[in-house]
């Protein structure tokens, strides 16, 4: 069987059960199984109306374990599945009179490190002495639901071991889930069955949570085996292919909006361990592989790049990246650990970071994370200039660029005020009092320290709670200002009064002017520093807003730039841009050019791009890149990608977003799609298999790679 590649023929390493394997996951079979069975229904369940919402959760939580179909793919490696359909659409798979009781908890990565450390048995200890500390206090009726929702783990975990007994072809299987996940593991194999098998759980509740530095967790049990002679490396490689494999269970094709592949399960790979020292070991490359070979999108992988990064690592995710589906991201280590620590991160936590399941950094299994959106674009044109009234004028440029600062940080000042709501008031202490919030018991067993307090996650039980102002439209609000600055104030070919009125038209009657406009000037993604100067001051004034609002309430509140795909969601609100285009087109993806202003090449966008000090982005920074196969072809394509690498690292950049894709094949998968079933591209900090796009996405990304 063929995966599908932008490039060429991948590389075969795998077996040919564990290649049919893959095939059969990434063309529907259980994706399809899954969705035969929604949700379990709780009509039958006595007072189950009168519960308190954290009973009904519980009950829930057992339901689910106790009757969601159990399935055993055909030669799996590895056990465990999320069986209920309405955990693919973000919701905890129960129902109570048809109607669904709880949403379920996502953008945050679980504490895999202490499953494997302590296992199911060691949080059950700690549960157990939070129950006894917090008996008779406000506390008890979750520490209550800890244990309840362990007891539902337990079932579940009964379940599958009760499937496999007997059964031959899966005595491997068999063994290992009577150690693990309960108790920690012994060898690599039980390592990532631990993993996954805690994984299906969560996400079975309806949960889609991300799982973090993969190599970290299961580096040393691989290293530790392989000098033992217990395991082969090519026999390690099968096993956590099938890990990957697993995680294609909800791919179920047809119309997906957004594409199948956004539950965020995201990986982060190599970079610097908690001594300082570079982790990349034989997991790093053997995801690698994985991802070469299968073309499986799901786990969208970040790897953490330094100045010392091994030569060899940066030939290897090229040669990954170069097959397309935009499945390997890039950090800059340092950079983003230089601001972690100026946002007051200590180094041991910030050296750990991940991401929250997509990339907007955070320390995995300790933080209670979301983001607020908006698009700055909008807070432009329809606040600063109210959408272009004739009576707005402007003295100055500065006059102009001060006004919208201004209105700037009004938006970010609602949304911190916005979010004092989660918080009945703050305590004699001067810690903040949470209002009751949605029950996630199943998420907080596996987020520090929920448990040790008994407190939820969404309740104050995290180490740190962060909620991300993030700008949209980054690009698109500097080219207009910019072209306002040009045309108005220094090239003074319009006065500002006549160019408000022509935007208002819509540029109708002026097409000489709104090309003047559109081809006279440099826009952001040229590496022009008199733009760019306009963007960098623009990113720090935002991170400036950001700051201002810090303590007024119980979370902090990072700065990010992203558009995550809303530039669709947001066109029908946008008018036309003093840099010539028209309302209602589709703009700028997270801080990426706007489509067709960018002229000089990949370099000069990355340039553009890291001229802000993105460090003052803590929650991160996005840059997408779409790169034509012919680019990346040979030794010479491999070498300039590596340089392309190393360059964004060293000018500071935060997050990259390479894909390798060609316009005249998307173009194919739209007229044949039923050819182009696993072809996949990267989205906006997710990937997804394009067919299953609908057509606005669809053409979002053809056009950001034909103009």
């Amino acid at each position: 069987m063929e995966f599908f590649s932008a490039y060429g023929k991948r590389p075969v390493r795998l077996c040919e059960a564990t290649r049919r394997f893959a095939d059969d996951s990434l063309r529907h079979r259980y994706g399809l199984d899954t969705i035969k069975t929604l949700s379990v229904a709780m009509d039958d369940e006595p007072g189950f109306e009168t519960m308190t919402p954290l009973g009904r959760y519980d009950i829930c939580i057992r339901r689910i374990a106790e009757r969601a179909p159990i399935r055993i793919c055909d030669g799996e490696k590895i056990s465990g599945a999320a069986t209920l359909g309405n955990a693919i659409n973000h919701l905890v798979p129960a129902t109570f009179r048809g109607e669904n009781v709880f949403f379920s908890v996502s953008h945050l990565t679980i504490n895999f490190d202490e499953v494997l450390k302590v296992g199911i048995k060691g949080i059950r200890r700690r549960a157990e002495d939070a129950l006894a500390r917090h008996r008779g206090t406000g506390r008890e009726p979750f520490a209550r639901s800890v244990i309840n929702c362990l007891d539902s783990f337990e079932i579940y975990h009964r379940r599958y071991l009760e499937a496999l007994r007997g059964k031959p072809e899966y005595a491997a299987n068999y063994r290992n889930l009577l150690r693990v996940p309960m108790d920690p593991p012994e060898n690599f194999y039980q390592a990532v069955q631990s993993i996954w098998f805690v994984f299906s759980f969560v996400r079975l509740c309806g949960n889609w949570p991300g799982i973090g530095r993969l190599d970290v967790l299961l580096g040393d049990y691989l290293k530790r085996d392989l000098a033992d002679g217990l395991i082969s490396i090519d026999e390690a490689r099968e096993i956590l292919a099938h890990f990957f494999i697993k995680g294609c269970e909800w791919v179920k094709g047809g119309n997906c909006v957004s594409g199948d592949g956004q539950h965020y399960q995201n990986i982060v790979l190599a970079g610097m361990g908690d001594d300082g020292n570079e982790v990349t070991n034989e997991v790093t490359y053997l995801v690698l592989d994985i991802l070469e070979e299968l073309n499986i999108g799901d786990f969208p992988t970040t790897v953490r790049l330094n100045d010392n990064t091994p030569e060899k690592l940066l030939r290897r995710i090229c040669e990954v990246i170069r097959y397309g589906g935009g499945t390997v991201a890039i950090y800059n280590e340092e950079l983003i650990l230089k601001s972690l620590a100026d946002f007051g991160y200590p180094r041991e936590e910030a050296v750990r970071f991940a991401n929250d399941g997509c990339w907007e950094v955070q320390v995995p299994g300790k933080t209670n994370f979301s983001y607020i959106p908006f698009d700055a674009l909008q807070i432009l044109q329809h606040t600063t200039l109210r959408d272009y009234g004739s009576d707005v004028a402007f003295e100055s440029f500065e006059d102009l660029y001060t006004a919208f600062v201004g209105d700037l940080s009004e938006r970010v000042r609602e949304i911190a005020e916005n979010l004092r709501l989660d918080f009945a008031g703050k305590n004699a202490d001067g810690t903040w009092e949470w209002n009751p919030a949605l029950p996630c018991t199943v998420v907080s067993l596996f987020e520090d320290d929920c448990v040790g307090r008994s407190l939820s996650y969404f309740e104050g039980g995290a180490v740190y709670n962060i909620r991300s102002p993030h700008i949209g439209g980054i690009a698109d609000t500097v080219n207009s200002l910019y072209a306002f600055k040009k045309m108005v104030f220094d090239d003074r070919v319009i006065s500002f009064a006549d160019l408000m009125r022509t935007l208002k038209n819509n540029w109708e009657g002026a097409e000489p002017l709104r090309l003047y406009a559109k081809n006279r000037y440099r826009y952001y993604g040229n590496d022009s520093e008199e733009v760019d100067s306009l963007y960098r001051r623009l990113v720090h004034d935002f991170a400036g807003c950001c700051r201002q609002q810090e303590g007024v309430c119980g979370y902090r509140l990072p700065a990010g730039i992203s558009t995550f795909g809303r530039q669709l969601e947001w066109r029908g609100n946008r008018l036309a841009c003093a840099y010539g285009t028209k309302a209602g087109e589709i703009l700028a993806g997270n801080a990426s050019p706007t489509p067709g202003t960018d002229a000089e090449g990949a370099t000069a966008v990355i340039c553009s791009y890291c001229r802000a000090d993105l460090s003052e982005m803590t929650n991160g920074a996005a840059l997408d890149l779409k790169l034509l196969p012919s680019v990346v072809k040979g030794d010479a394509g491999i070498s300039a990608m590596i340089a392309l690498l190393k360059g964004f690292v060293r000018l500071g950049g935060f997050f990259f977003q390479p894909d390798v894709a060609d316009a005249k094949i998307l173009h194919e998968a739209q007229k044949h799609p039923e050819n182009y079933q696993t072809l996949s591209v990267r989205v906006s900090g997710w990937n997804a298999r394009f067919v299953t796009l609908d057509r606005d996405w669809q053409q979002m990304i053809i056009e950001q790679m034909e103009k």
